[in-house]
């Protein structure tokens, strides 16, 4: 019975249209009454979220169970990494952190991290009539195969089919497929059913004959060619998505460093989008631009990024931008920057030891073994006090003066975060801080909008959910998927007439 209602997605490369796939197949079979579940064995990520379980997984999964009408649990991403350098992560088990580890020690993990795998593969599949599959990068990373849990490693032990995507906007598409298939085993390309070329733009005409030539040199079919679809609004996995969306005469400048370990860099995606903010992201390297609010994100890796920014000339430049009048707001790893003193005193981020802060908040912080994880809500300490939603990650347990005056009052009775005397600096540890609309407005009403134009982050996701099912459901042929899946209510569902209405169950907004 599992073979028949599991189907995994994998890419010929990261970025190749995995996570939306999944997205937007969870979503056309949940509008046509299926109960699929969406899964992902390993992800390697530093945007993350927080369950309906109280634990953390991959922010790509958070979103296709969205999709699937679904409150995200740690079941659909057993196993989340998140690189704190080079050649080591933390390792997070069923939601929670067991282990920092380097790549070659994780190798030597990697069974027992299968064993959670499939704990979470079979509660999942007595639960629900289809799972979804995410893979992780490329089946074919050579290096990779022994012990994969992520690929072709995790469908042979379940024995499911796979379709294989690939992004033809970045070129290459038929090298990359056919690549991909001769480098699987004979076994594993017994199970690859069929393609999904991916973000295709042009005439669809000219692209027949390499379908054709394609079919005919591998035996599978081409199950769709979906378009490119501009200004889609998906929360990204790990990669930056592109800030300049199309605006006209944008008024609020908005600017935010790239550090070498930035995390949950979504919490910048409403301002990213909203239509009076001119935002850019600064990497390494780039002129830091005039801007009236900076904003300091998240970091998986404190002390190393505050010396990255000190060593990008990010210091100056904020307490200048502070001198002029400026705005700044500080997330999580962000907001522990700001204070007077960061201490590891376990080397939870590397060696133990402590470092001088920006100095900007009077507070300090010290890292702890335990992580705190929550979803929470509360309000702003702003005019009118505007209600956040959203979800506390954070080793680190802040403290000093500067707490008397705090920037949120959350729904528990806790206060967090600090407000400056000065007004001019909001850190918070609340992932979130802007995605709620009137959060959104009172922000960026401080920081000098006047009438802010409304932008619901949680509605858009929602829509630009249901135009990727309503793109899937017009590109892709869904006889041929139906095979796929072989018998069961997804392969039903899938060869009947498309269902009216959108998906009328709503999960809870990340």
């Amino acid at each position: 019975m599992r073979q028949a209602r599991t189907l995994m997605v994998q890419g010929t490369t990261s970025d190749a249209g995995k996570s939306t796939l999944v997205a937007g197949l969870a979503r056309l079979l949940a509008r046509r009454g299926v109960s699929v579940v969406p899964f992902k064995p390993q992800n390697m990520a530093l945007n993350s979220a927080v369950t309906v379980d109280g634990g953390e997984i991959g922010r790509a999964q958070a979103l296709q169970a969205i999709a699937a009408g679904l409150e995200p649990h740690t079941d659909m991403n057993p196993v989340l990494l998140k690189p704190s350098t080079d050649i080591g992560a933390q390792v997070i088990i069923h939601g929670r952190a067991v282990a920092n580890l380097s790549a070659r020690d994780y190798h030597d993990y990697k069974p027992r991290a299968m064993a959670a795998v499939l704990e979470s593969h079979d509660r999942l599949c007595a639960q629900y009539d289809t799972v979804l599959v995410e893979g992780a990068g490329s089946p074919a990373e050579i290096n990779l195969r022994d012990r994969d849990i992520a690929n072709m490693g995790f469908a042979e032990v379940v024995d499911c089919p796979v379709i294989l995507v690939a992004d033809i906007d970045r070129g290459g598409v038929f090298a990359h497929l056919v690549g991909t298939l001769e480098l699987l085993s004979p076994t594993e390309q017994a199970r690859v059913k069929g393609f999904v070329i991916n973000r295709f733009r042009g005439d669809i005409g000219l692209l027949q004959s390499g379908l054709d030539w394609l079919e005919a040199r591998t035996g599978r079919p081409v199950l769709g060619v979906l378009p490119y679809l501009h200004g889609l609004f998906l929360d990204a996995e790990d990669a930056l998505a592109d800030a300049r969306a199309e605006k006209g005469e944008a008024g609020l400048r908005v600017v935010a460093p790239v550090y070498p370990r930035i995390s949950n860099h979504t919490d910048l995606d409403a301002l990213r989008l909203h239509p009076q903010v001119d935002f850019s992201w600064v990497g390494p390297g780039q002129a830091i631009p005039p801007a009236d609010l900076i904003v300091l994100p998240g970091s998986k890796a404190v002390q190393a990024d505050l010396a990255w920014l000190r060593a990008q000339g990010w210091e100056p430049a904020i307490r200048r931008h502070l001198r002029y009048g400026g705005k700044l707001v500080a997330i999580c790893g962000g907001y522990q920057m700001l204070g007077r003193q960061l201490h590891d005193p376990l080397g939870l981020e590397g060696a133990p030891g402590s470092v001088a802060g920006l100095g900007l908040l009077d507070v300090e912080t010290t890292l702890e073994a335990e992580k705190q994880l929550g979803n929470i809500t509360g309000t702003l300490a702003l005019p009118g006090s505007p209600p956040v939603a959203g979800y506390e990650i954070h080793m680190g347990v802040t403290q000093g003066l500067g707490l008397a005056s705090p920037s949120v009052l959350l729904a528990d009775g806790r206060a967090d975060g600090v407000r400056s005397d000065d007004g001019q600096i909001i850190g918070s540890y609340l992932h979130g801080l802007f995605d709620h609309p009137d959060a959104l407005a009172a922000l960026l009403a401080w920081a000098g909008v006047t009438d802010a134009v409304r932008v619901d982050l949680a509605a858009r996701r929602q829509a630009d959910l249901d135009r990727l099912a309503d793109s899937i459901e017009q590109s892709m042929d869904l006889a041929r998927l139906a095979d796929c899946f072989g018998p069961g209510s997804a392969a039903d569902a899938l060869r009947c007439a498309p269902a009216s209405g959108l998906l009328d169950r709503s999960p809870a907004p990340l």
